[in-house]
């Protein structure tokens, strides 16, 4: 069986008396889409601040291709090749688009580039991935929800991540931008980047996962293809009700 590309070994994290994320094993795969599933307060967008660097674990160890990147940063996280997307997204309002996008050009694994004209074609190709190069010299505070989201993945991808984690990357939108962020998810997995995806939407989740982990309350309490995931007892019972969990086909 092949190695994992990013995966997590008795990961834990306390705030306080709070145990958020309780001895959590993880494996991800590459070229797979993984789903992270819970309800609200489950430990799942702890769990994946853990992945990307983002917080350091109270207990236990991230490996990227077996080598511990533990509680190196987030910065030093990017650079060896998994960088995150945030579920509030975060532009810089005052600048434009394509120089938001241009920020993540200068963090990323690939060598980084010396001049701003480097960043800015490496820029100008992740908007054009993220169908927003029409809007590249438009101040970022122009976009509207849906514009934001994808801003969120093209300032991502200029990274050049080999695993990209994105955090509710579906929330707000309606159903044709939700098809839309889709499609655009499986094109970045199809192009070689590995996807981790934190996700309410249970019915995109169904269609878009290889695998999923549900948590409940800091700890994995199951694994495996969603159809057996979102069928689960534990899981169905985590939820308000089973019309929550199981989608139509």
């Amino acid at each position: 069986m092949a190695e994992p590309l990013l995966s997590g070994r008795g990961l834990a994290k306390r705030f306080g008396g709070l145990l958020a994320v309780s001895d959590v094993n993880v494996d991800v795969f590459a070229g797979e889409i993984f789903g992270l599933i819970g309800p609200n307060g489950a430990g799942k967008s702890t769990l994946f601040r853990l992945l990307a660097g983002i917080l350091p674990p109270t207990a236990g160890s991230v490996f990227l291709d077996g080598r511990a990147i533990t509680g190196i940063g987030a910065a030093r996280v990017c650079a060896a090749g998994v960088v995150a997307t945030h579920q509030i997204v975060r532009p810089f309002r005052s600048m434009t688009v394509v120089e938001n996008v241009m920020v993540g050009a200068f963090f990323g694994e690939r060598p980084r580039p010396r001049l701003r004209s480097q960043a800015h074609a490496l820029a100008m190709d992740a908007l054009e991935r993220c169908a927003l190069a029409d809007r590249a010299e438009q101040p970022a505070r122009a976009l509207n929800l849906p514009g934001l989201k994808r801003l969120e993945i093209a300032r991502a991808l200029a990274t050049n991540p080999r695993v990209l984690l994105l955090d509710e990357v579906l929330a707000g939108l309606n159903p044709t931008e939700t098809d839309r962020t889709v499609e655009l998810i499986h094109a970045i997995r199809d192009a070689g980047t590995t996807i981790v995806l934190v996700e309410h939407n249970l019915r995109a989740v169904r269609g878009l996962c290889s695998r999923l982990a549900a948590l409940v309350q800091g700890a994995k309490v199951a694994e495996g293809e969603p159809a057996a995931v979102l069928a689960d007892p534990v899981v169905v019972d985590a939820y308000i009700g089973r019309s929550t969990l199981v989608a139509p086909r």
